[in-house]
């Protein structure tokens, strides 16, 4: 990619900016002045008035050229400074060397600033200072005449007062200029300086004279026609670099005579003052032109031209504008410049620049509620402290984020105090986030708000609201896609669909484009008039009526977006290339390939969208497409578009049945012919692709403020497309919904202003996308709308909106200088009269000749007035033409009629040279005598004859001659009555004939009618037929009329038939007669065959290539453009050698735009045409430029990565790269080599080319360029990081190499994190890597260490902490540090507020999931139902119901937790406590149930609880028993139960009763005792008492264990032993 012209030629960020000859000439200009010494004086009676401009040319101030500046300095004078012009004109900058002056030594400097000064004469007081403006100096020396007139009396005149000013010179009277001497030495050295004056004004006035008296010889030899001499620059205009928001003046001078008029272009588009009154002022004075540019910005860098022109020639100049960005310190010289305006942006304050300014906002808007149609208006105070009245801020306004403009509907004004918005008709588009920002400097402070805009009142009750903004998508030459907004009121109705109107800009009238409502919020609008603007509005439709319309698009063109790009005349480097004429054999036509890439990108109901991509065999031609379609499963394909092809890659298809599938594909087709069709697409069912969106969920209000709630959503799933979202409120219990936005919002968050404080709102959501809105969501819980106690969002806080969607039709297309073409004028008298005298056996020697098809747009003047030998030699061999034929009359009047013919089949071999024309009278049916029409041959196939008698019949023959002589005359003519017309419509054309005749395509050419009726003619029309079908099978080729006088028939034509043509003209009468059908014609494509290519060769030029191998010793190459002949050969050069033939374009631009064409003569119709459009006239360009400047292609453009280091590679990868490739690496327009901060490397095998930096600092930013160079061809690439660019890259390197380091040693891989076990302990974890074994790891909780009992090893590198039961007093901030000898590394983990929160919800859960199912105990209370978890900690809530109601605890009914158990005690149970208990454990966000039923119904053990005289154990019995072997055992208890429960005892589950050694006792019915009088270890196990009565049983259970004394064990083992052995 290269770079603009501005950045290839240009310093642009230097102050020497400017042309290298002009530094050069600066150089030398600036050694001379100060080698000189002479002191240059003031004060000369003869230079007081009328030599300033020559004052101007000594001084070496060369800011205008002589005659300019001569001219200004005579502009103010009387009639003698007037004559004094001739010697200053004429002296210039030579002369004044020449004499013995000396002149003053100067400094002067060249300004930084791209301005030039005002024309001042320096004072003496300030000789000495430094001139603060730039010298313009220009190469090369200019000795021009002006003031010369051209009449003898002027020139009398104007040396009359030359001699009456060389008179007062001679005297030495005139004014002085002195000052009052202030001391002795002053006047020494004045008289000094006058003597030197004196010197000096007797050497000027001798080289004067001497000049004046050449000057009055040269007018004595001096006529008109010497005047007469093209333009050309005296000074040329200089190139500038400014910054944003200053103006700029380029100046210019022209000599030449007439006076040349200077034409002013950017990027060689004319500049046209009238559109643009505040941006341009052109002036010329006196031969100084000048342009100035107010208040530059960025779209200003381009390329201007100064083009001159008068009857002798055009001459241009080129300056470039460079407009700069400020980035850096200001100039502080900028801060008195007059003409410069200082840009907003600076904030420069008495306290330097960039002060901090303290801005606040008094009086400020509030939420503002409107309705469509009224003005609206927002303010507020402004307050900047300090006041300084130089610097004012900023005032910009956004909505929802996007910078407002003002228009016709924004209106912004700034009081100095009060800033304010007016919205002066508003709409919902206007709906949104309104914010104010004010800026001072880089500091601003702003304020934000909300405005809604309600719908305008329904014209018809019941009908929706209006749709909202409004686009134009996807516009090109065939249709424009209009996209809409659905709106947020229905009015009660379902909305059936939309109307979608248009509108030609400049008109009122407004159409409707489609006949039935559509529902899908896209349509394509077609029947466009290409080039034509449009403007656009939408109305919804329901069963009510018909809403009012949207607010109107932005105007779209009907255009390519390839034209409307070209339109908007961005800054471009022009082809500047020059053409150089050589030989290559042209190529061939070529038939485009398929296109690729054919999808569909939308279907609907209505309409199916198709994209695909260019062929990439095309040849150089542009191409047209044919769109087909099929029914999915069949191959029955058929043309969508059978009259006009396709322009764009793009294409809408109507008329399909929904519901059916379809196949489609494309063919390419140019002059060549159509291609093959392309890949066809998958089945497409003619249906909406984008589905409705589903309704959003969770739907969460929120209070806020005394009026206003925010409302939270949940994205519908699966949605797609999304527009945005409606919100809707109503007060609980009213049963009316009404929206709170009729904008849609795109954020899941919205605030619901308006709302009335202590009333209870309920809320609603419904997405929206292309296809419809969605169901409205469940409605929300209610909320009562008051201010929020704490956390609160601020007042105007708003959720984040979309901004503006591009659109595509963002750009003003000017038609400036382009008209619809004028009717050719066809001057029959002048063309068809003739008066010589008759020889018709003369053969003329001289003629206008046609070529063999009969084409008159297409012919060749014959120079040679006697026929040269070898026509002689084709006059031997040729024979006379056959007659012509089919003769008719074009026009009648009263005396005269316009006869037409076609030319004979049969030319004899050579060209035809002329026709004669024979007439006879018929009275009665009986015909006369033959007479001469014509003496002189006549080359047109028409004719009109003259000296009729009125209401007389006559007959006609025509016959032709060539060099052979005259052929047979025709059959006599049809008898026509010569007779007034007087019929409103059009006569026939004429002269109607094929060529270009392929297979599938033809060209028709013909002439206008002689007759036009009584208007004039608006167009034509084409009709065919096969030659064989009847009369009523005519049919037109062409809907609407051809305003052009040919036509080519690339459809309807089938390869083979033959065919006729015929021609109507229309008026605004109607439609004429049709003219003579022409010969039949056979679509064919004859062997052989050739097309005009078109070629650029390796020097860049351009040509047209036509190749013919059936010449005849007689044929010529005869090119036409537009069928016309080429005339104007300053366009064109031909070069003819052989059977080739090439038309070189000079200068190919605009003016070349059209269809050229080239016919062999004398042969079977040999001819071929090629287009040139715009387009076409681009890649051309283009091309040459490529190859007279070829560029080295690039794989990638320049871009820049981080490196794992931190370091920093700028690469770029070419194509290809031969071995003697190099790189130039360029920063900041300074090149840099390969060094210690720059590590360069160019790859020529692979094409990378690369430059690695270790760091980037401050000073690095700026713009990087690489430039390639590869044998002639060039390129480069340009990186630009400055601001946030380079700021973000700078910071990512220093992190990437921070990185590098850390994890050179120990590092974390994952950062600390925490996650809990299910035993529900939190494990802090982290993983680790680049560890060795004396790599230590410390734990810090709040800065303090934590002891930690075990060597972590790493294991996995992962590395945890485990803490037990956790709860708030572990709540701190937790940090583990890696070190060894290589560095160290921390992690830090919060687990405070919400962390903390978060934890402990998980840790709550998990102990909640650990609860046991609920147990039930008796006590001797009553009952205890219990649940037993891992821990507890007070941060679970525990809740417990009955019956589904909750507790109310009191002294009977208690809950608690011992340890893990989480137990509730019902003491004393009654029958009311029967039931189903809960108990609920709440986590922070879900409860975990528990449940137990006590209905009774279970069983009856649980139903036995609820009673007091169960079968209870009282106590007594402990869990465990421990007891020496040997000893003795007695255990007792309490029971109890009315009746007296039975006693039974269990042992390790299984029934147990009294032996000799354990004695069970059960006594008085209460007491029960367990006794074994000698324990052994077969005694230990599990012992249960159970007790039971009618009312119920219940267990209790005793552990005991025996031991054995250590002392007896060993000796028990020691006996083992023995024993054994």
């Amino acid at each position: 990619m290269s770079l603009p012209f501005y950045q290839r030629h240009h310093e642009h960020y230097d102050r020497a900016y400017r042309h290298k000859a002009l530094q050069s000439t600066v150089s030398q200009y600036q050694k001379e002045a100060k080698s000189k010494s002479a002191v240059y004086a003031q004060g000369s009676t003869a230079y007081a008035r009328g030599s300033a401009a020559y004052r101007h040319a000594s001084a070496a101030d060369f800011s205008l050229d002589s005659s300019a500046a001569y001219s200004h300095g005579s502009s103010a004078h009387d009639l003698e400074s007037a004559a004094y012009s001739y010697g200053s004109t004429a002296y210039d900058y030579s002369a004044a060397q020449n004499s013995n002056l000396m002149i003053e030594d100067q400094s002067y400097k060249m300004s930084p600033k791209a301005k030039r000064a005002k024309q001042n004469l320096v004072s003496e007081d300030k000789e000495n200072e430094a001139i603060d403006y730039s010298v313009p100096i220009f190469t090369g020396r200019e000795v021009s005449i002006s003031g010369i007139t051209d009449t003898e009396e002027e020139r009398i005149k104007e040396s009359a007062a030359y001699v009456a000013k060389r008179n007062l010179f001679a005297t030495d009277e005139g004014v002085s200029v002195s000052k009052v001497a202030k001391s002795t030495s002053e006047e020494e050295h004045r008289e000094k300086k006058s003597r030197k004056v004196a010197i000096r004004e007797s050497a000027e006035r001798v080289a004067l004279k001497k000049m004046l008296e050449d000057t009055q010889a040269f007018h004595k030899k001096l006529n008109q026609d010497k005047l007469l001499h093209a333009p050309e620059f005296i000074i040329e205009p200089r190139s500038h670099t400014v910054w944003e928001k200053q103006n700029v003046k380029f100046h210019c001078s022209v000599a030449g005579w007439p006076a040349p008029r200077v034409t002013w272009y950017k990027n060689n588009v004319p500049i046209n003052v009238q559109t643009h009154p505040d941006k341009y002022i052109i002036e010329s004075r006196y031969g100084l032109h000048s342009l100035e540019i107010s208040i530059c910005d960025f779209d200003d860098t381009a390329q201007y031209r100064a083009s001159a022109m008068n009857v002798k020639g055009e001459i241009s100049a080129y300056a470039s504008l460079v407009v700069k960005r400020y980035k850096g310190e200001i100039d502080a010289s900028l801060l008195h410049a007059g003409t410069v305006s200082m840009p907003l942006g600076f904030g420069i304050t008495p306290h330097g620049y960039a002060s901090r300014f303290e801005i606040s906002f008094v009086d400020k808007f509030d939420v503002a509620f409107g309705r469509e149609g009224e003005t609206m208006s927002l303010g507020c105070t402004v307050v900047i402290s300090p006041d300084i009245k130089r610097f004012k801020p900023d005032i910009e306004w956004y909505r929802n984020g996007v910078l407002i403009t003002p228009s016709k509907w924004v209106q912004m004004h700034w009081s100095g105090e009060r800033a304010s918005l007016t919205l002066t008709h508003a709409n919902k588009e206007d709906e949104g986030l309104y914010t104010l920002r004010v800026v001072m400097g880089d500091y601003y402070e702003e304020y934000s708000n909300y405005v809604f805009v309600r719908d305008a009142d329904a014209e018809i009750p019941g009908a929706p609201g209006a749709p909202l903004d409004v686009q134009c998508l996807d516009a090109n030459k065939d249709y424009v896609i209009v996209s809409w907004k659905q709106p947020a009121v229905d009015g009660g109705n379902p909305i059936l669909g939309y109307f979608i109107d248009r509108c030609e800009v400049g008109t009122t009238h407004w159409t409707q484009c489609n006949e039935t409502p559509v529902k899908f919020a896209r349509f394509p609008v077609t029947g466009l008039i290409e080039g034509r603007s449009y403007i656009f509005r939408v109305r919804a439709v329901n069963k009510a009526g018909i809403s009012l319309p949207s607010r109107v698009s932005e105007p779209v063109a009907a255009l390519d977006p390839a034209d409307r790009a070209r339109l908007r005349s961005h800054p471009s480097a022009p082809w500047t290339g020059q053409i150089i004429v050589t030989e290559e054999e042209p190529a061939e036509g070529v038939v485009p390939g398929p296109p690729t890439d054919l999808q569909v990108i939308e279907a609907t109901k209505n309409y199916v969208v198709l994209s695909w991509k260019p062929p990439g065999q095309r040849g150089h031609e542009g191409i047209m497409y044919f769109v087909e379609k099929c029914v999915a499963g069949t191959e029955d394909w058929q043309r969508v578009n059978t009259e006009i092809p396709v322009k764009s890659p793009r294409f809408a298809v109507f008329d399909l049945a929904e519901g059916k599938s379809y196949c489609f594909r494309v063919r390419c087709c140019n002059s060549a012919g159509i291609g093959e069709p392309s890949e066809a697409t998958e089945a497409t069912v003619v249906d909406d692709k984008l589905d409705i969106p589903k309704a959003p969920g969770r739907i969460m209000p929120t209070r806020n403020t005394d009026t206003s709630v925010v409302v939270t959503w949940t994205e519908p799933p699966d949605a797609k497309e999304l527009v945005g979202y409606y919100i809707e409120s109503s007060v609980v219990g009213s049963g009316h919904w009404e929206p709170c936005n009729n904008n849609p919002v795109k954020a899941t968050r919205f605030i619901c202003h308006g709302l009335i404080n202590g009333e209870k709102y309920i809320f609603r959501v419904r997405a929206v996308n292309a296809a419809g809105l969605s169901e409205f969501s469940q409605d929300s819980e209610p909320i009562e709308v008051q201010a929020a106690i704490g956390g609160a969002l601020l007042h105007g806080v708003c959720p984040e909106l979309s901004g503006k969607a591009g659109g595509l039709t963002d750009c003003t297309t000017s038609w400036e200088g382009m008209h619809e073409s004028s009717q050719p004028i066809f001057d029959t008298d002048a063309l068809l009269k003739c008066n010589a005298k008759f020889n018709r056996d003369m053969l003329l020697g001289s003629s206008d000749k046609l070529g063999s098809t009969g084409d008159n747009n297409m012919r060749e003047t014959v120079k040679d007035a006697v026929t040269s030998a070898p026509q002689k030699v084709a006059a031997k061999q040729a024979t006379a033409p056959s007659p012509p034929y089919d003769i008719m009359v074009l026009e009648s009047v009263r005396d005269s009629m316009v006869l037409g013919w076609k030319q004979p089949k049969v030319t004899g071999g050579t060209e035809i040279t002329g026709y004669y024309v024979n007439y006879r009278e018929v009275v009665d049916g009986v015909p006369g005598k033959w007479m001469e029409a014509n003496i002189k041959a006549i080359s047109e196939k028409a004719y009109r004859i003259q000296n009729l008698k009125e209401n007389m019949v006559y007959q006609f023959q025509v016959a032709a001659a060539n060099l052979a002589g005259v052929g047979t005359p025709s059959l006599p003519s049809q008898p026509f009555k010569c007779e007034e017309w007087t019929i409103a419509v059009p006569g026939p054309p004429h002269d109607v004939t094929c060529t270009e005749v392929r297979k599938d395509s033809l060209v028709l050419l013909w002439k206008e009618p002689v007759y036009t009726g009584r208007s004039p003619i608006a167009g034509y029309y084409v009709d065919m037929k096969e030659t064989e079908a009847k009369e009523e099978h005519w049919r037109s080729v062409n809907e609407k009329p051809l305003q052009k006088k040919f036509l080519k028939v690339n459809s309807g034509l089938k390869q083979g038939v033959s065919y006729v043509f015929r021609v109507r003209a229309t008026n605004q009468a109607g439609v004429g007669k049709p003219s003579d059908v022409t010969d039949p014609v056979v679509a064919e494509t004859r062997p052989g065959t050739k097309e005009v290519v078109v070629d650029v060769d390796d020097n860049g030029v351009i040509s047209l290539n036509f190749e013919c191998d059936q010449m005849s010793p007689n044929s010529k190459f005869v090119w036409s453009k537009n069928y016309e002949p080429i005339e104007d050969d300053s366009r064109l050069n031909i070069d003819t050698k052989g059977g080739k033939s090439k038309a070189i374009f000079k200068d190919l631009g605009e003016d070349d735009l059209g269809v050229y064409s080239c016919v062999v003569t004398d042969t079977d119709g040999v001819s071929s045409s090629h287009t040139i459009d715009e387009e076409e006239m681009k890649h051309l360009l283009a091309l040459s430029h490529e190859r007279k400047f070829p560029t080295v292609p690039l794989a990638s453009e320049l871009a820049v990565e981080i490196l794992e280091k931190g370091e920093v590679r700028f690469w770029l990868q070419a194509e290809k790269l031969s071995g003697n490739a190099k790189a130039n690496f360029i920063f900041n327009d300074k090149e840099i080599f390969n060094g210690e901060k720059y590590k360069m490397k160019v790859d020529q095998k692979t094409g990378l080319v690369e430059m690695i930096m270790d760091k980037l600092e401050d000073k690095d930013e700026g713009t990087y360029t690489f430039q390639l160079q590869d044998g002639k061809a060039t390129n480069q690439s340009s990186l630009v990081l400055i601001g946030d660019v380079f700021k973000k890259l700078q910071d990512e390197a220093d992190f990437q190499r921070k990185e590098w380091h850390r994890k050179q040693g120990p590092h974390f891989v994952d950062k600390l994190g925490w996650e809990v076990t299910d035993d529900c302990n939190v494990m802090l974890k982290c993983k680790v890597a680049n560890i060795k074994k004396e790599t230590h790891i410390v734990w810090y909780k709040d800065d303090r260490e934590i002891m930690v009992d075990e060597e972590h090893d790493f294991k996995d590198g992962v590395c945890t902490l485990l803490i037990s039961e956790f709860s708030k007093k572990d709540a701190g901030t937790y940090e583990v540090i890696l070190k060894d000898d290589r560095g160290k590394d921390s992690s830090e983990l919060k687990l405070k507020d919400t962390a903390f929160a978060d934890l402990m919800n998980e840790v709550c859960r998990r102990i909640a999931l650990s609860a046991t199912d609920l147990k039930i105990q008796s006590t001797a209370e009553g009952i205890r139902l219990y649940s037993y978890v891992t821990y507890y900690v007070e941060d679970l809530r525990v809740g417990w119901m009955h019956n589904d109601t909750q507790i109310r605890f009191t002294d009977r009914v208690k809950t608690g937790v011992t340890g893990e158990q989480i137990w509730l005690q019902i003491n004393e149970p009654t029958p009311q406590d029967k039931g189903k208990y809960t108990m609920e454990l709440f986590d922070g966000k879900t409860g975990h149930k528990k449940t137990v039923d006590l209905s009774g119904q279970d069983t009856k053990e649980n139903y036995a609880y609820l009673f007091p005289d169960r079968a209870r154990v009282l106590g007594g019995l402990p869990d465990v028993v421990t007891i020496q072997e040997g000893k003795a055992l007695n255990l007792s208890c309490t029971v109890w139960g009315d009746p007296t429960p039975e006693v039974s005892w269990l042992k390790n589950e299984k029934p147990f009763v009294s032996d000799a050694n354990c004695i069970l006792k059960f006594e008085s019915g209460r007491n029960v005792s367990f006794t074994i009088s000698t324990v052994s270890t077969l005694d230990s196990g599990k012992y249960s008492i159970v007790v039971k009565n009618k009312y119920g049983t219940e267990t209790s259970d005793v552990t005991v264990s025996v031991f054995i004394p250590e002392e007896e064990r060993q000796s028990e083992v020691k006996n083992r032993f023995s024993g054994g052995n």
